[in-house]
């Protein structure tokens, strides 16, 4: 099923699939989040109709309707995925790069367990199966841990 300009997530029997992507340009959780603060206050300044965080990419999900059923956004800092963010809709977005497919995520950042990913060029699929568990969910109290430790006790194995 081909994806279609403004669709939002409604309740669906389709499976779900997630989405992952690396976090270009951000060094830490905290980045990303400033970085979403300020593209919620430049739509809000400019009244465009979607006022969320947006993550524009080139190519649009072929499986939109399994990412729209309860799919999240894993993004991969510095070498591993660290938080993800539910995708809300899937629609148009002029940026920088032109118009391109644009995936509206919810403004919660939920901190997930590490888990190593290689760079890749754009955006992957994950399988529920595949996606790390969220940290509240895996580990108790490991949500405090700054990120460069949890990098270091995952390099070393401790993780």
């Amino acid at each position: 099923m081909s994806a279609k300009p403004g669709k939002a997530a409604a309740k669906s029997t389709a499976p779900i699939v997630h989405v992952v992507k690396l976090c270009v340009g951000a060094d830490s959780v905290e980045d990303l989040a400033a970085w979403q603060e300020w593209q919620v206050k430049e739509a809000r300044k400019r009244k465009l109709a979607r006022t969320l965080p947006v993550c524009g990419t080139r190519a649009w999900p072929k499986r939109a309707d399994d990412v729209l059923a309860g799919g999240s956004l894993y993004w991969v800092i510095k070498g591993a995925i660290l938080v993800r963010q539910r995708i809300l809709a899937i629609d148009d977005v002029v940026d920088e790069h032109g118009q391109r497919c644009g995936l509206y995520l919810d403004p919660r950042l939920v901190r997930t367990a590490p888990a190593p990913k290689r760079a890749f060029q754009g955006w992957r699929y994950l399988e529920p199966g595949d996606a790390p568990a969220d940290l509240d969910a895996a580990r108790a109290g490991g949500a405090e841990l700054p990120d460069d430790l949890r990098a270091e006790l995952m390099a070393l194995g401790a993780w």
